[in-house]
């Protein structure tokens, strides 16, 4: 005679041994659908207005710097004074 613990076992591992190969057999499916590419578009959108931002801050970052440089006379060449003559 067999248990029910020893039955459930059994037939769960008869399932697992069954369903694996039908997983393996699986082909690798695209799963893209009409909102998944408007949703993609619509990151690639943020993350483009993302980095113009970031690139046109650093623009007047170095710009204010530049002009800030040339407020208090110093330059960047070499062989160039560095400060004011008083």
């Amino acid at each position: 005679m067999i248990s029910r613990r020893k039955l459930l076992s059994s037939l769960g591992l008869a399932t697992a041994i069954a369903a694996f190969p039908t997983v393996l057999m699986v082909p690798d499916a695209e799963a893209q659908t009409v909102g998944m590419e408007r949703r993609q578009d619509r990151r690639e959108g943020r993350r483009e207005r993302r980095e113009d931002r970031r690139d046109a801050r650093q623009v007047r970052r170095e710009g204010r710097r530049d002009a800030r440089e040339v407020r208090r006379g110093v330059t960047t060449a070499p062989g160039v004074t560095t400060g004011t003559a008083k």
